[in-house]
């Protein structure tokens, strides 16, 4: 007997960087993007203090609210309104922007769609690989540059630079568990938001 799917996976990478970050979600497929964007918030491990939109085949999706410039330029869709389900037969693949200062792209394929027993009720992280790069570190460029001085302690921002991403940074720093767990807290309204990266713990003995 043929089961509709209740969940989609998703390959979410992010955009001229090499190599690359990229996390793979399993997602209700019922969700709306609305809800999705505090997915994919927690999955980098974003603090949510910039804005966001969905671009969907030439077209914007987000809060309009937010997002109306008054301005007459591109009307935003409310994504409230749109489900991933709406995707299904489509072309797979869209984009999510986060802080549109750094210019921050989020690569979202559709990779399958699932018919699970039990339905899912919260997103998990499945895999993935490597840190999100410092919150208003200026996007790709500007995060190669970081990278530049915080491995060089002969240069003469390389103290304050560490300092400013909070002692240290490890780009090579993956966390399933942590992701998971702030995946099944992602829609609470005191959810934490991590600045920085977690320091490594030393070692015992």
């Amino acid at each position: 007997m043929f089961q509709p799917p209740n969940a989609v996976r998703l390959y979410v990478s992010l955009a001229e960087i090499e190599p690359e970050i990229w996390r793979r979600l399993v997602v209700p497929c019922d969700w709306t993007l609305d809800r999705l964007h505090p997915v994919l918030q927690a999955a980098f491990g974003w603090t949510d203090s910039h804005l966001h939109e969905f671009r969907i085949g030439g077209l914007r999706y987000g809060d309009p609210a937010l997002l109306d410039d008054g301005f007459g330029g591109p009307r935003v869709f409310d994504y409230a309104e749109v489900r991933l389900q709406d995707f299904v037969g489509r072309d797979g693949s869209f984009t999510y922007a986060y802080d549109f200062g750094d210019g921050w792209e989020h690569l979202i394929r559709i990779e399958d769609w699932l018919a699970l027993d039990p339905a899912p009720r919260h997103a998990v992280c499945l895999e993935g690989a490597r840190a999100r790069p410092p919150e208003d570190v200026g996007g790709p460029w500007g995060y190669e540059d970081f990278l530049g001085i915080i491995r060089d302690p002969a240069h003469e921002e390389h103290r304050s630079t560490l300092r400013w991403a909070g002692g240290h940074f490890d780009p090579e720093w993956f966390d399933l568990d942590l992701i998971n767990k702030d995946l099944r807290n992602a829609f609470r309204a005191n959810a934490r938001r991590r600045l920085h990266q977690p320091r490594p713990k030393a070692p015992k003995g």
